[in-house]
């Protein structure tokens, strides 16, 4: 088939297709699978899949072609499905170009699938700088109190295509989707869809701002019911009014404060509906409260309304939304309290990779003790520091960036310790005792300890996870 004739269509013959799949994590495998399966010649590429690494084995021995050859694999193929976080500008995506190879996303290739099976969920989605895993395992958790066969996938970890391909078909999924997803999307149509916020981050990936911003606007591209956007956050109503949707799409706003029509707010603690009930002109409906949330940080509620409003689209009903709320818990290193030790709290959100994120940490603490740094992505902290600067007693600082860090406490809070720990040679475990033995040192009865880095982690640690992993492990083995 020649790679000019290729078109994006359900009709599309998967096998007469040579698909390389960039990338060997979740997303690739899942795409490589469901692929073969439907006859495709799949190749898989990337730097991991080594001559002698187990990973190319294990893809042999299923049934591909798997190596580190990117260039070569592109000279022979009729289309790529690039893995999220595959850099635009990296050679293999240069190569696709410069061979017309179309080039494919996740999200593009499980909707083409969908269509082909000729039935398929609802998809709700979902997108935002921060707070995206917190609202989609809360809308979750709310279809599956409302006895929907439910998802939450994406970004989340779980891989849309292979919920597509489900041998007994889902109902609803609930998407996470990140700025890398949203890059190659094209094709979706979502039942409903959802931003959260949108600040600088990837801005290393992306170029700048307004590329960025575009990407994650993507989202509402063709949503065929409804589109979810923030009064506290102006920038998500203007995204939803320059969105091309379809028509009799509707835009539902969420707000902190008192619901005006057409929003979902609170009041009094009360979550309150004015969007979604026909009488909602002269009355509210109560769908729950705040205090069924474990949680009632401003930003955690802010991320309940979304997820609500999300579901409300699909009709679940108010008993649904407050045990689906109750039933909620936390995912892992955010805002999580490790121990309380001689009066001192010590807090795991290592999920805070850039300053929005870590803003919504400082915001919650007073007295803090601030663990900070790692790679910056493009982003700027002094605003950051400025707005927290009468919180923090001391900032230890870590990473490869973490001269960006130093010189914004400098900047807007000249009088705060910096304690560098930083020891790129010393490995994770040594580095993460540095830290935590520097914080205990300049925390007293009543401070609160805060990994909350405003930056990512992989250049002294595998991921967020490790990071905050190896802070609670060496926190609670301290204490004991």
């Amino acid at each position: 088939m020649s790679k000019r004739a290729f078109t994006l269509s359900p009709d599309l013959d998967w096998s007469v297709q040579r698909v390389v799949v960039a990338g060997a994590g979740i997303t690739g495998k899942a795409v490589a699978q469901a692929l073969a399966r439907r006859g495709a010649t799949v190749h898989v590429v990337d730097q991991a899949l080594t001559p002698e690494s187990a990973l190319k084995a294990e893809f042999e021995t299923a049934g591909f072609i798997a190596d580190d050859d990117e260039l070569g694999a592109v000279v022979e193929a009729s289309l790529m499905v690039v893995s999220p976080g595959w850099r635009p500008d990296a050679p293999v995506m240069k190569a696709a170009e410069t061979l017309q190879v179309p080039v494919l996303g996740e999200l593009d290739v499980a909707w083409i699938l969908q269509q082909q099976r000729g039935q398929g969920p609802a998809w709700l989605t979902l997108t935002g700088t921060n707070g995206k895993t917190t609202a989609v395992t809360m809308a979750e958790s709310m279809l599956l109190a409302a006895g929907r066969r439910a998802l939450a996938v994406g970004n989340v970890g779980r891989s849309i295509v292979e919920a597509i391909d489900a041998q007994e078909p889902y109902e609803v999924l609930a998407l996470e989707l990140s700025s890398f997803q949203l890059h190659r999307s094209h094709l979706m149509r979502p039942f409903a869809s959802a931003v959260l916020n949108i600040s600088p981050d990837h801005l290393d990936w992306h170029g700048d701002f307004a590329a960025y911003r575009a990407d994650k606007a993507q989202i509402l591209e063709r949503t065929t019911n409804a589109c979810i956007y923030r009064a506290e956050e102006p920038i998500t109503r203007q995204l939803i009014e320059q969105a091309d949707v379809a028509e009799g799409c509707r835009a539902v706003g969420t707000t902190l404060g008192v619901p005006a029509l057409g929003e979902i707010g609170v009041v009094e603690g009360m979550i309150l509906d004015r969007a979604f009930e026909d009488n909602r002109r002269e009355e509210a409906t109560e769908l729950a409260h705040v205090d069924d949330l474990v949680d009632q940080a401003a930003h955690t509620i802010a991320n309940a309304l979304s997820a609500t409003a999300l579901v409300r689209t699909t009709g679940v009903d108010p008993n649904a939304i407050r045990q689906g709320l109750r039933d909620w818990k936390p995912q892992p290193h955010r805002m999580t309290v490790v121990a309380t030790i001689d009066q001192v709290t010590w807090v795991d959100d290592s999920k805070a990779t850039n300053p929005h994120a870590a803003a919504a940490s400082l915001a919650s603490f007073d007295d803090i003790v601030w663990i900070a740094g790692g790679l910056a992505k493009g982003a700027e902290f002094d605003e950051l520091v400025k707005h927290a600067a009468s919180r923090l007693r001391a900032v230890i600082v870590l990473g490869t960036d973490r001269d960006q860090v130093v010189a914004a406490v400098r900047r807007h809070a000249p009088d705060v310790p910096v304690i560098d720990v930083d020891d790129a040679e010393n490995g994770a475990v040594n580095l993460m005792q540095a830290v935590v033995e520097a914080a205990r040192r300049h925390a007293v009865a009543g401070s609160t300890v805060l990994l909350a880095p405003a930056c990512a982690s992989m250049d002294r640690f595998r991921d967020y996870h490790e990071r905050g992993q190896l802070f609670a492990e060496i926190v609670v083995r301290n204490q004991s």
